[in-house]
């Protein structure tokens, strides 16, 4: 126990440096008083109450085991935690995860990522996006990938000739980008700068696939609300329609599919009037005029200027089809906007007078029909 000098009673006591109140010369030997091995106390901390002298407030809180008190009086750079049940290892555990490698990767994909979106909204001089390039490239790999990738707006822009990935691809036979392109739903019905859907192009290319792609995959029942999308009487710059095309061309395959998917049979052209028979006679096609007939075209359609298919094959000389059309029923009496019937038409063609009926008998100006 340590000694304590006093002058008249007990000295006053003096304010040591660690804040304590001690007499002179007392020495404490620190049993039950583990605070003031470590460090000063705050000022907010009770003092130690194994010193006498030394004023003590009683703490509100329930008394806490000696432990609970070393602890508290450890400051946290002096202190040492064996980590279990601490939060600061579990920490450490998931810091060890996130490897500066995997960081790294992460990163890079990220920078991948968005150079591959900037890639995907390229546009260039021309206005051909990259789902244009890699149609014209004939890269369907990267163009199905495009397809999957952006939205609807980048799949429907025009370049600068008016062109639709959806025109590229028909015009490039490319059926499996036609495929996805008409299965994501982009319009059918855009028009380039002569004025051609996709559907035109693939009746001009006669892409019986793609056109097959065109019309069964829009008519079908999957997707049934984007049949007035694809409006088969709709023509080009030129007044042609589909059938007017296939026409020409002489497809009687697409001509059939048009038809059954529900194309005019007898509309007629923007500049003339003539329908898809008169076409057909004018081109000297026999099987196309047959074919149409079959099909119910109109044998005595009128063309603007009131001429009718049968004009047309005696004006060209052509017997076969002459033939064709009045074994058809073709009206021999008919005139157009200059008076003419197909006789007038026929002038001395020997081979044509024998398939039509003569007029030189007149009655008060007007002709007798006699039949040979």
């Amino acid at each position: 126990m340590s000694e304590t000098r006093s002058d008249n009673g007990k000295k006053e006591a003096q304010v040591e440096d660690d804040g304590l109140y001690l007499e002179e010369g007392q020495c404490d030997s620190g049993i039950g008083c583990s605070r003031s091995l470590h460090g000063q106390l705050g000022d907010s901390e009770p003092r130690s109450p194994s010193a006498p002298g030394v004023a003590v407030e009683r703490d509100p809180d329930p008394p806490r085991t000696g432990k609970e008190e070393t602890d508290d009086a450890l400051e946290p750079e002096e202190r040492l935690d064996s980590s279990y049940g601490s939060s600061s290892l579990v920490e450490s555990l998931r810091g060890l995860e996130k490897t500066p490698e995997k960081e790294e990767e992460k990163e890079e994909e990220e920078r991948l990522r968005r150079q591959l979106l900037e890639t995907f909204f390229f546009v260039s001089e021309d206005g051909d996006t990259l789902l244009h390039l890699a149609i014209i490239h004939c890269m369907p790999s990267i163009a199905l990938c495009c397809i999957a990738q952006l939205p609807m707006e980048v799949l429907e822009i025009q370049n600068d000739l008016f062109q639709t990935p959806l025109h590229l691809s028909v015009y490039l036979e490319q059926s499996n980008v036609v495929q996805e392109l008409v299965l994501r739903g982009v319009n059918t019905a855009l028009q380039d700068r002569n004025g051609n859907t996709p559907l035109h192009l693939a009746c001009e290319q006669q892409s019986l696939e793609c056109a097959q792609l065109l019309l069964e995959l829009v008519f079908g029942k999957s997707l049934e609300p984007r049949r007035a999308l694809q409006n088969l009487q709709l023509q080009n710059w030129q007044g042609l329609t589909c059938l007017h095309i296939s026409t020409l061309k002489g497809n009687l395959q697409l001509m059939a599919l048009l038809v059954k998917n529900g194309a005019d049979i007898n509309v007629q052209d923007g500049t003339s009037g003539k329908t898809p028979l008169h076409l057909a006679v004018e081109n000297h096609d026999e099987m196309a005029v047959k074919h149409l007939l079959q099909m119910g075209a109109r044998v005595d359609a009128l063309m603007y200027n009131g001429c009718t298919p049968l004009h047309l094959a005696v004006g060209r000389k052509d017997a076969t089809i002459a033939a064709i059309l009045c074994h058809s029923g073709a009206d021999t009496l008919l005139r157009n906007m200059e008076d003419e019937t197909a006789q007038d038409l026929a002038d001395g063609n020997d081979d044509i007078l024998t398939l039509l009926p003569f007029d030189d008998l007149k009655i008060s100006g007007k002709p007798v029909v006699c039949s040979s």
